[in-house]
């Protein structure tokens, strides 16, 4: 995996720019106790330099850690007039490498923009700051009986902007939708300091949807500083059926069928043998431990609505060889059921040194199709993997699983992830669901995309960014001056921006 090359002119002015974002930023003081502003010290710095995927890591130049939107617009406006570039950071879970630093730029934490500014039940929103985690927002506004429907495992930790930056999901996007879907409003730095806001507390604004361009551009755009986001009213009831099966073709015939039958579960999640015994050590969710594969399915709604479809679930998980069939009996059996499920990558951290977190998506009719090469692959590779994922929408999870002290056993377990990465598109899927490109996918990305498909994404960053300071070396496995995209002025032959590097 091969990152653009630093430039050594900045590596040279580290001094000075650390000196020039301290005046920007400044420490905290006993009136304003914010804590650090810049960080240089080189043991402080290695809490940065990497995110969720910890293979790939790299200290950055410097970090700064602004706690104001002005802040923000100044650090960004001079770097961009001082040719340094950026890497916006939110909690560091990405799996993906999306806040993987540079050694030639600046890391912009976002940790300090962690409150929430106003609860509007009236309009049924909340705007909050991107240092906000996921779960936080929930909590929040549960007392009132409101919610945040994306749910990613990790929401205990993700912070909301960075759910935007990747377009986040969770165990309840099958109904609920992902990010984008629950998302009303944004303020945003651009790269030359200019502070823009999108949308607002109100529904489908009918201008372009500049809003669904940034949900998802993993931090290429531009630095977001504040959010709105829908709540909902919970539901009346809610209880999870838990099925297990005799392998994972049985499973994924269940998923195909109840969908197909006009059913759309709050939740329809899926866990093999591996996965579920990795769980069940580490939650004791009382999972069954003798069968190969185990559905998760929420159904929500009116009481009577609920009962009925758990009745219609039942029949057709008894149509597709169910060896075990369990309903909640109340919220906290439900919440027992989803513990396991939330906690399985931290579980599965458990039984192997080190693992992958691979994430792509696929039509739900190739599940059985897809499940069984990946079995295939493992004994071709040689190493093992557990698979927990979204079953209802096809967003896959598996986790491969490897000692990085064994020599060669990372470039194998980095093999293996693309080669499931390749067959998620040779099925008619894509390459990510809700992790994002990041570096772990974008030497793919022409497994999926035509040279015409990458320079038109190329040319709306250039739009943005055209200087290519936000996020470099993320997302376009073949970086192009925007000028050879036909997006700028050359005179007299010289090329803006001449230092942008190739790589």
């Amino acid at each position: 995996m091969r990152m653009p090359d630093p430039d050594t002119d900045v590596i040279a002015r580290r001094a000075r720019i650390a000196r020039d974002l301290r005046r920007l930023v400044p420490d905290g003081s006993s009136n304003s106790p914010v804590g650090e502003g810049v960080i240089v010290d080189e043991d402080e710095l290695r809490a940065y330099e990497c995110d969720g995927l910890t293979a790939y890591r790299q200290p950055p130049l410097v970090v700064v850690l602004p706690s104001t939107t002005e802040q923000v617009s100044k650090v960004l406006r001079y770097c961009h007039d001082h040719g340094v570039k950026i890497v916006p950071r939110g909690a560091g879970t990405s799996l993906s490498g999306g806040a993987l630093p540079l050694a030639d730029a600046v890391t912009l934490g976002l940790g300090k923009f962690n409150r929430i500014l106003d609860i509007d039940y009236d309009n049924r929103c909340v705007v909050a700051q991107p240092g906000v985690t996921n779960l936080g927002i929930t909590q929040a506004v549960q007392a009132r009986g409101f919610y945040y429907a994306p749910d990613p495992s990790s929401q205990i930790a993700c912070s909301i902007g960075g759910n935007v930056a990747e377009n986040a999901g969770g165990v309840h996007c099958l109904k609920y939708g992902l990010t984008t879907n629950n998302l009303l409003g944004l303020e945003m730095v651009l790269m030359t300091g200019e502070v823009v806001r999108l949308g607002g507390r109100h529904l489908d604004p009918g201008d372009l949807d500049l809003m669904g361009v940034v949900t998802g551009s993993e931090g290429l755009l531009g630095v977001i500083t504040e959010v709105t986001v829908r709540i909902l009213r919970g539901p009346e009831t809610a209880r999870a059926v838990l099925m297990g099966f005799p392998d994972t073709t049985a499973a994924a015939d269940t998923v195909a069928a109840i969908i197909a039958q006009g059913i759309i579960p709050a939740g329809l999640e899926m866990m093999d043998r591996p996965a579920i015994h990795a769980a069940e050590d580490f939650v004791h969710a009382d999972y069954p431990l003798d069968v190969e594969a185990l559905l998760i399915c929420e159904l929500d709604g009116p009481e009577a609505e609920v009962d009925h479809l758990i009745e219609r679930v039942a029949a057709i998980a008894h149509d597709n060889r169910v060896v075990s069939l369990r309903a909640s009996a109340d919220d906290a059996e439900r919440a027992l059921f989803w513990a396991g499920r939330k906690a399985a990558f931290p579980a599965v951290g458990r039984i192997s040194p080190d693992y992958l977190c691979m994430d792509g998506s696929i039509p739900r009719q190739a599940l059985p199709r897809v499940l069984q090469r990946m079995t295939e692959m493992s004994r071709r590779y040689g190493l093992r993997v557990a698979n927990v994922f979204h079953a209802g929408d096809g967003n896959l999870h598996p986790l491969i699983l490897f000692d990085a002290n064994v020599s060669d056993e990372l470039e194998r377990a980095e093999a293996f992830g693309a080669d499931i990465l390749r067959l998620c598109v040779a099925v008619g899927g894509v390459l990510t669901g809700e992790h994002g490109v990041g570096v772990e996918k974008r030497d793919l990305m022409y497994t999926m995309f035509t040279e015409t498909d990458m320079a038109h994404q190329q040319r709306l960053k250039c739009a943005f960014d055209p200087g290519q300071f936000l996020n470099p070396g993320k997302v376009f496995p073949t970086l192009h001056r925007c000028a050879e995209l036909g997006r700028m002025r050359v005179s007299g032959g010289a090329v803006p921006f001449p230092d942008i590097p190739r790589f």
